[in-house]
């Protein structure tokens, strides 16, 4: 039997959700994995397309459209009790209207810390705080581990291409910008929007030393790095998994090695 259970989400509303949840759609990819690793194979029965952690899933759980081209009527055709999303990954207008139908609860990650919390947040609303607990205690441990090795080196100027036509760059105030600076990187375009648009023409002024080019969400490849040596021939230029970068569920438990290997590989680039 549920009952009705209060909860406060990231963007400090109140939302009321049937306790436990039974029929949940998540609209966030990182989140959707988290959902896995809670344990929530019955619960969970509707992902979007991009949600492609774990495989099973995304082959088997019926696809509600794209982050932000959310299929609504078939959202409420599927009687949620519950709806876990992102306030950067989705639209506002989407999840506004959602909100009017179904209950909510929507994160907000914008540090490690933001992610910690999520992840309790939504342990304690599907009634699996335990495993949650497990979860962030790893990551937890991992990353503190990782800024203890960090600390006191000099940090790289870099910057973090995550699109093409336009050229576009995380900036100040993301989740990526963040864990940069868990691998001992310094953001130089830490200081402007969210995610700017940038000249790579003007990249020398900046004196970028490092450049990342994510795998997502623009899929850059070679030709790239190609393209930005000759603009900026003395920087070191890699391809990196924006997965690791980005996505902020459990899979933060591997990204912690991930950027601990970053880390030291850039440290014998010296």
């Amino acid at each position: 039997m549920q009952t009705m259970k209060q909860y406060k989400d990231q963007l400090g509303r109140e939302v009321v959700i049937p306790f436990p949840p039974r029929r949940i759609i998540s609209v966030v990819p990182s989140q959707t994995e988290l959902l896995f690793d809670l344990g929530l194979e019955a619960e969970v029965i509707g992902i979007t397309k991009f949600c492609v952690h774990p495989e099973q899933w995304f082959r088997m759980k019926q696809r509600i459209g794209g982050t932000k081209q959310l299929q609504l009527e078939q959202i409420l055709q599927l009687q949620p009790d519950l709806v876990i999303a992102n306030k950067e990954e989705n639209t506002a207008a989407d999840i506004q209207y959602l909100m009017k139908h179904v209950p909510v609860w929507v994160s907000d990650i914008k540090n490690l810390n933001d992610a910690l919390d999520m992840i309790n947040c939504i342990g304690e609303i599907t009634g699996t705080l335990q495993r949650a607990h497990e979860i962030t205690h790893s990551i937890s441990i991992k990353f503190s581990e990782l800024l203890n090795q960090i600390k006191g080196t000099q940090k790289r100027p870099s910057a973090y291409f995550i699109w093409r036509e336009p050229w576009m760059v995380a900036g100040g105030d993301t989740f990526i910008n963040h864990l940069m600076g868990c691998c001992g990187l310094e953001n130089v375009f830490a200081g402007t929007p969210r995610y700017p648009v940038v000249d790579i023409a003007d990249l020398p002024a900046t004196k970028c030393q490092l450049i990342l080019l994510s795998s997502e969400p623009y899929p850059f490849k070679e030709q790239h790095i190609t393209e930005l040596s000759a603009v900026l021939p003395e920087a070191h230029i890699l391809l990196v998994d924006g997965e690791m970068f980005s996505w902020y569920g459990s899979r933060l438990d591997k990204a912690a090695d991930y950027l601990y290997r970053l880390w030291k590989d850039l440290c014998n680039c010296q």
